[in-house]
């Protein structure tokens, strides 16, 4: 009976999301035209237009200290028509972070099973995953956070009105409102110019969202998007190759990228380095024949899928909302709107953060962070302005990499590489002993100022629950962590987070920083 009941409780809470999402998205349309009123009388205090994370968090704040708020959410169907909808939460709960994690999650597990036979387990072979049980579990849990957000808009927060919409124009509403802020995020980039890339190809937005196995997939890009998916991908059991026109996770320290896909290369993934596509064509057989050619020899090469998934980018959503008609100053090569510190565009009363703001991080935790602290400002509870310096982060690949604050290349260009001191150890984590795995790629570089209190500048971390040790790190940053602080703190033992305080061998000495021992 418990059973029964919860399968009929499961079924008509989903059914009833879906319906009232249906509704809401057919009688209402969004985003209406910008529009501040100057008669000194408004609809809203704020009008926050963008349902994800930034914007969430920013509209649940303002409606905390008793603003009246309306939040405007619109999202196109993707080009291939895999998500016609979302709901609340944008990007990271639809089809970015919550997904990506869940479906490393599932990697990892296949990981465990072979490690888990050095420990004893006896496992029947052959083991096989399942895809569609996977997104199955997957989905259910994106609903349930978009149902969430629904509910918390509905009913904790009195003042705010979600206007959802995916539909032609229906009925069209000015608002008003004293301030405005945009919070509408980025999609991600199809190469145009590759015949075939558009009609027979995926981005992420669809990945996460396929009834089927996506199959063998060629993976184009090197971003930390395209190497998470290629990572998951392999980690599933399908043959996946990424294919690099120069080098791999742009931005972040180079050293640490190139133990990345050294790792995720012994992991199984294939890489085509130098090389650019040419072309997609789909043949009789269903299967996808991609052209592409190697930029060192000059040859053209030619091999089918049965899926390609472009992470060549991301586009910020600008060009629907008529900011040129406002003045809204944008960066014309990027699209992405100029901000000042305080979050302000060039036209008062106007604001703007999260992906869409010119030089900010493409990361949900600042996005939050930025739109709570932007609603206490216009709400006159703190002058505090969001520190974008020092942002943790963490790629999830197969063998995951988390930094805070600089690269050794940026120490290197700001300070002089001759001012900076660099310590570093490799090291094996204890879990991969018993299961025999490889650990020539868990390595740890913290950088420091070389003189002076040796203020740490970077830190970088390859190894399991990469993100879980450098978040419990980020904070030292914020206090101004030196070498000292770091090397005075007592490790947890056994762990890996322990081997980070416990560096003591500089690139400068030449010594040899393999860990040894316990």
């Amino acid at each position: 009976l418990r059973y029964l009941f919860r399968s009929v409780y499961n079924f008509f809470f989903f059914s009833a999301s879906f319906f009232l999402s249906f509704f809401f998205w057919g009688v209402c349309y969004s985003p209406p035209p910008l529009c501040i009123s100057r008669a000194g009388k408004y609809d809203y205090d704020l009008v926050v237009i963008g349902g994800g994370s930034g914007g969430l968090a920013c509209s649940k704040e303002a409606a905390q200290f008793g603003q009246k708020v309306a939040v405007l959410d619109y999202v196109d169907p993707t080009v291939k028509g895999k998500i016609k909808i979302w709901g609340l939460g944008g990007t990271c709960v639809n089809v970015g972070c919550i997904p990506k994690k869940l479906i490393h999650q599932a990697a990892l597990f296949g990981t465990a099973l072979k490690d888990a036979k050095k420990y004893g387990w006896q496992i029947s072979e052959p083991v096989c995953h399942d895809w569609a049980t996977m997104m199955e579990g997957v989905q259910n849990h994106v609903r349930s956070l978009n149902w969430g957000h629904r509910v918390q808009l509905q009913d904790k927060y009195q003042s705010l009105l979600g206007v959802t919409s995916r539909f032609p124009t229906i009925l069209q509403t000015i608002l008003t409102a004293k301030n405005i802020v945009i919070v509408t995020g980025g999609r991600p980039k199809y190469p145009t110019n590759i015949p075939g890339a558009v009609e027979h190809g995926i981005t992420s937005d669809d990945m996460f969202w396929l009834k089927k196995s996506p199959g063998k997939t060629l993976v184009v890009g090197a971003s930390y998007v395209a190497l998470e998916c290629a990572g998951f991908l392999t980690g599933i059991g399908l043959d996946t190759t990424v294919m690099v026109r120069s080098i791999a996770l742009r931005g972040f320290d180079q050293q640490m990228a190139g133990l990345v896909t050294d790792y995720m290369e012994t992991y199984g993934t294939k890489f085509a380095w130098k090389c650019v596509p040419k072309r997609v064509d789909k043949l009789s057989s269903g299967a996808l024949q991609v052209t592409w050619t190697d930029t060192q020899t000059g040859g053209e090469h030619q091999d089918t899928y049965d899926s390609v998934l472009w992470a060549v980018g991301r586009a910020p959503e600008t060009k629907a909302l008529g900011l040129d008609k406002l003045g809204v100053k944008l960066n014309q090569e990027t699209g992405k709107i100029v901000l000042a510190t305080d979050e302000s565009t060039s036209v008062p009363n106007i604001y703007a953060l999260g992906d869409i703001g010119e030089g900010r991080p493409e990361l949900t935790p600042t996005a939050i962070k930025a739109g709570k602290l932007l609603a206490r400002r216009l709400a006159g509870q703190s002058a505090e302005l969001m520190n974008y310096d020092n942002v943790p982060t963490t790629v999830f690949t197969p063998l995951e990499y988390g930094c805070v604050g600089l690269s050794e290349e940026e120490a290197e260009k700001r300070h002089g590489k001759d001012n900076i001191e660099v310590y570093h150890a490799f090291y094996k984590p204890l879990e991969f002993t018993v299961a025999e795995r490889d650990a020539s790629q868990c390595y740890i570089k913290v950088v420091c100022k070389r003189f002076g209190d040796q203020t740490i500048l970077g830190l970088h971390f390859t190894g399991p629950n990469a993100g879980e040790v450098m978040q419990g790190f980020a904070m030292g940053f914020q206090c101004g962590a030196t070498y000292s602080h770091l090397s005075q703190t007592v490790g947890i033992h056994p762990t890996c987070a322990e081997e980070v305080v416990k560096v003591n061998i500089t690139k400068h000495s030449g010594l040899d920083a393999t860990v040894t021992g316990c």
